[in-house]
């Protein structure tokens, strides 16, 4: 057996953790809209949105870094900061959300790039 590209090992990793993210801001969703209220749960799957986004970010950032990719201007990092900004803004001042489980919606990425390296640990040959 040959070993895995290392293009083919990152592609599939990045495709598994943003799986992981989607699934557990749904579970989690449901979850805190069950124990806490619809509000709770809204609230929570806003973070768990925003950390997919984060991890989006930095999976991008990522690929800026190798070689061949095409190179962005600081310009468009920039517009795409403030205008993350302002939408948080308008999503906290308008929608009236639960901070606790918009917060705790934020640690989703973490926790999956945690269950991803549980994952390799557990079926890396």
């Amino acid at each position: 057996m040959t070993p895995p590209n290392d293009s083919e090992f990152y592609d599939r990793m990045v495709r598994r953790i943003s799986r992981i993210i989607l699934a557990l801001g749904l579970i989690g969703a449901v979850s805190m809209a069950i124990a806490k209220g619809i509000s709770s749960g809204f609230s929570f799957l806003i973070g768990s949105g925003v950390s997919y986004a984060s991890f989006w970010g930095w999976r991008r950032v990522a690929d800026a870094l190798v070689p061949t990719s095409k190179k962005r201007k600081p310009a468009f990092f920039v517009l795409r900061l403030i205008a993350l900004v302002a939408a948080a803004w308008v999503i906290i001042k308008f929608l009236g959300l639960n901070v606790a489980a918009a917060a705790l919606g934020l640690l989703v990425s973490g926790a999956a790039v945690v269950l991803e390296l549980i994952y390799e640990l557990i079926y890396a040959s």
